[in-house]
């Protein structure tokens, strides 16, 4: 009534059973519809019903097992399609993968004129390409292809008679033929040989008889400049990059004009860049890009920088238009080792007795390198006093600097050096305890503290030296930009090229070289 819901089982819905009274007169087939065969297991664990339930179960499992008919393989019977022979010659049609062995197809069994060679016959001649590796020789080339020691080392001299065997460039291919030996145990000789020895020659080499003939073959190459010139923009370097110009000499020429002006600050968008290069072009179509030859900006339609690499003297440097060199400040160190001893008053470790140490004093191992502090030239080499032997060096405006106690001088007297160069090496020499450098260094013959001067060198060309550097400037900024570009007819190299059997065959057809 309050609207809550009951619930009810079905035996409360549906009475199955009447009352007592009546059991009595239920007849059996009333009663077996009564019996409930298969009560559920899970509930009522334990009551008569629950075990009725289990007996019926494990009744039924037995029954199942018991009456179970088993399985057994059935046997097939009859023979194979094929038989050995069909199967066989069937395989003789098919095509098989090399993954699965590839061993298919018709094989013919050997017959009466089938006669077993006692060795296996060579190739009458041997075509192959030959490549000269960094830090290796022409002879051992040779030697690794196939041809005899005594052959190479004799092909080697040949070829030095045309060319140096030190300016053969490194990855420089050798076409070779190598032909018939005598026996087995000897080296094949070499019948033919080509190669471009130089950027402008190409040597061909023929047996004729008992000997090989030298060609030379001469081709022409073209060495104007490139010159590149172009606006700098957002960027020097991309601009650069897009007019053409190597990545490598854009480097260099940024490295030139880095030493004299701020690359980041000092350059404008609308200056101009002009960079040359040194440029080589074959008559047969190849080209070569060397190194940085000028470094130049442009404002406002005039030259604000022009640099031009200069040797003076066996030094190379970067020149100004004005014939100014590179400004150098400072010192180099003398040698790697430790400082031992300073400048001024101290007691003499062999002498006993206080007197002035006009220098600084540089430990170091027996025989450890001596560099020159800076450019300069020598005016002492050899044994001095007490300071054994001994080197001075005149630098100029009155400065000079010595170098006592070594084992070994390097240099001799009127010679010029630079900066870093070695001069000696560090000994014991003179009145010495022990390996060291004695360093000291003059202003006008005086001796002063090395630590209070700092040099400062600045190349100058004067006189022939100016003009014709100035000439050389004249004659590679004359040069158009993109001169050097300009298409040329590609020539075929003189002669037919080796490395083909066809090739040697028509030359020989012909009457040779």
């Amino acid at each position: 009534m309050s609207g809550n819901a009951a619930a009810l089982t079905m035996s409360q819905a549906i009475p199955l059973r009447r009352a007592d009274a009546d059991s009595d007169a239920l007849g059996w087939r009333d009663r077996l519809a009564q019996l409930d065969l298969v009560p559920d297991l899970g509930d009522n664990i334990g009551s008569a019903e629950w075990w009725r339930g289990l007996a019926t179960l494990t009744l039924l499992c037995g029954a199942a097992i018991a009456t179970f008919p088993g399985i057994q393989p059935l046997s097939i019977g009859g023979a194979p399609a094929l038989g050995t022979a069909d199967f066989n010659e069937a395989r003789a049609q098919m095509i098989v993968p090399l993954a699965l062995g590839g061993d298919t197809g018709r094989h013919m069994a050997a017959t009466d004129a089938v006669r077993p060679l006692t060795q296996t016959p060579e190739r009458p001649q041997i075509e192959l390409t030959a490549t000269l590796g960094s830090g290796d020789s022409f002879a051992r080339v040779l030697e690794r292809s196939g041809v005899g020691s005594g052959e190479a080392q004799a092909l080697a001299n040949q070829v030095s008679t045309a060319v140096p065997l030190a300016d053969i460039a490194p990855g420089t291919r050798i076409d070779l033929i190598l032909g018939r030996r005598a026996a087995r145990t000897m080296p094949r000789p070499v019948d033919a040989l080509a190669m471009r020895a130089r950027f402008d020659l190409r040597i061909e080499m023929e047996r004729e008889g008992d000997r090989l003939v030298m060609r030379r073959i001469p081709i022409a190459v073209d060495t104007t400049p490139l010159r590149i010139r172009g606006r700098v923009g957002d960027s020097l370097y991309r601009s650069a990059r897009a007019a053409g110009a190597p990545a490598t000499a854009i480097q260099s020429y940024l490295r030139v004009i880095g030493r004299q002006i701020s690359v980041g600050s000092d350059i404008r968008a609308n200056d101009e860049y002009d960079i040359i290069v040194d440029y080589r072009r074959a008559e047969t179509g190849e080209s070569e890009t060397g190194k940085l030859l000028y470094a130049g900006l442009i404002r406002g339609g005039k030259p604000k920088l022009s640099m031009l690499e200069w040797t003076v003297d066996g030094r190379t440097q970067w020149y100004e238009a004005s014939g100014v060199g590179e400004q150098r400040g400072g010192m180099a160190r003398p040698t790697n080792g430790r400082i031992t001893s300073t400048f001024g008053m101290r007691r003499h470790p062999i002498l006993g007795y206080k007197r002035m140490h006009s220098g600084i004093d540089f430990g170091g191992g027996y025989g450890a390198p001596i560099y020159a502090v800076t450019d300069g030239v020598v005016t002492i080499a050899g044994r001095h006093g007490g300071y054994g032997n001994f080197v001075k060096l005149n630098h100029g405006n009155g400065l000079g600097t010595g170098y006592g106690h070594m084992s070994r001088i390097a240099v001799r007297p009127g010679q010029r050096v630079s900066r870093g160069q070695v001069i000696g090496y560090i000994g014991s020499t003179g009145l010495s305890t022990g390996p060291h450098l004695h360093y000291e260094l003059y202003r006008n013959g005086r001796a002063v503290n090395p630590s209070s001067v700092t040099f400062v060198t600045r190349a100058l060309l004067e006189g022939k030296a100016l003009a014709d550097f100035r000439a050389r400037i004249r004659s590679l900024t004359a040069v158009a930009p993109g001169a050097a570009l300009t298409p040329i007819a590609a020539k075929q190299v003189e002669g037919p090229k080796l490395g083909s059997l066809a090739d040697v065959a028509s030359k020989r057809a012909e009457g040779g070289i």
